[in-house]
């Protein structure tokens, strides 16, 4: 994984925490999903980022 894709998977994933954050505050249900929806997002891109690099060494 690129430290590129390693910074922007984690900014994605910090905005989300951001925004589920300001959700439960406001009491907003539709950002609060919204913002769990960017995490879970990042997290995936994070593991496929994984899964290609356990490719590149072989």
């Amino acid at each position: 994984m690129g430290i590129g894709d390693k910074i922007q998977n984690a900014a994605e994933k910090a905005g989300g925490k951001g925004k589920e954050a300001a959700g439960n505050a406001t009491g907003d249900d539709s950002l609060k999903a919204e913002g769990q929806a960017d995490q879970s997002k990042a997290d995936l891109k994070q593991a496929g980022e994984k899964v290609k690099d356990a490719f590149k060494k072989d």
